[in-house]
C-alpha cells in the first residue's frame, strides 16, 4: 500500500536515485519496495558500471535506468544522474542504496518530514548490525567531524539513505567522490544553516564482516572520511563533483 505524499496540485516530483554496482541479488526488491510504499515516486537506477544483471532486474521492477560510462564512483554517479533528471528546487530527492532489499519500504518515513517542512534533510538510522563488523573507528571519526559544524550528534553519520529538496542538494554541490561523501554532505548541509533530522527505521543492508575484505574497506573509508572532514575544516571543497547550480522552475 502506498502512502500519498505528493502535493495536492501534483506539481512536486518525488524522485529516488538508487546507485548500484553489481547488486543484482537485491536491486529488484529495493525498487519494488520504493514503488509500493511511496505514491508517485520516480525510481532511477544509477548504474555505476555493473557487470551482472543489476540493470535488467531494476528495469523489470519498474526503474528508469541511468548508466555511467564505467565505474566512476557512487558520489560522481549520483551527481551525474541528478544533473540529468532536471529537478526543480522544490522537488523531493531520495537517495537509497540498492542493497536494502524489501526494507526500502521504510524510505517513506524519510519523505514526510521534509514535505511537511519539519526539517530540511532526513537521514535513516538502521537496525543494529546482525553480525560483528568493525570497531567503530570510521563511525566515530565521522560523528566527531559532523559535531564540529553544528549541534547534531548523529547516531548514523555514515548512512546514505536520505531525503531532501533538490534545491538543497544543488545548493551544497551534491556529493564528493569516495567513501567520505555522506559525512561531507551532512557537514555541508549543516554549515549552510539547513536542519538535519535522523529517523529511526527498520532498514537493513549488506554488512561487511571482520575479514580481510572488510578491514580493507573500512580502512579506505576511514581515510576518505578523514579527508572529507579535513577539507571542510580548512575551507576546501572538491570542485570536480559539483552539481549544476542553475535551478529549474517548476511549471
Amino acid at each position: 500500500m502506498t502512502m500519498p505524499l505528493a502535493d495536492k496540485n501534483g506539481t512536486r516530483r518525488l524522485v529516488a536515485l538508487v546507485p548500484a554496482l553489481n547488486e543484482a541479488d537485491t536491486v529488484e526488491t529495493t525498487v519494488t519496495g520504493l514503488i509500493d510504499s511511496i505514491e508517485g515516486v520516480e525510481v532511477y537506477l544509477v548504474d555505476d558500471g555493473s557487470t551482472d544483471d543489476t540493470v535488467g532486474r531494476a528495469k523489470s521492477a519498474g526503474a528508469e535506468i541511468i548508466s555511467m560510462p564505467g565505474n566512476i564512483g557512487k558520489g560522481s554517479a549520483v551527481n551525474t544522474a541528478f544533473n540529468q533528471i532536471n529537478l526543480a528546487d522544490e522537488d523531493l530527492l531520495i537517495l537509497i542504496d540498492a542493497d536494502l532489499g524489501r526494507t526500502s519500504i521504510e524510505a517513506v518515513k524519510l519523505v514526510g518530514p521534509v514535505i511537511e517542512g519539519k526539517t530540511d534533510m532526513t537521514i535513516a538510522v538502521f537496525l543494529g548490525p546482525k553480525s560483528p563488523g568493525g570497531f567503530g573507528l570510521v563511525k566515530g571519526l565521522a560523528r566527531w567531524g559532523i559535531k564540529r559544524f553544528g549541534t547534531l550528534d548523529p547516531k548514523a553519520p555514515l548512512s546514505g539513505q536520505r531525503a531532501m529538496k533538490a534545491g538543497l542538494f544543488r545548493a551544497v554541490g551534491g556529493l564528493e567522490p569516495g567513501f567520505g561523501m555522506e559525512t561531507g554532505l551532512t557537514i555541508d548541509v549543516l554549515r549552510q544553516g539547513f536542519s538535519v533530522t535522523e529517523i529511526d527505521t527498520n532498514m537493513g543492508h549488506k554488512e561487511t564482516g571482520r575479514d580481510i575484505a572488510g578491514f580493507i574497506h573500512r580502512g579506505s573509508q576511514f581515510v576518505a572520511v578523514a579527508i572529507a572532514i579535513a577539507k571542510r575544516v580548512i575551507g576546501l571543497n572538491s570542485g570536480a563533483n559539483k552539481t549544476r547550480r542553475k535551478p529549474r522552475i517548476a511549471p
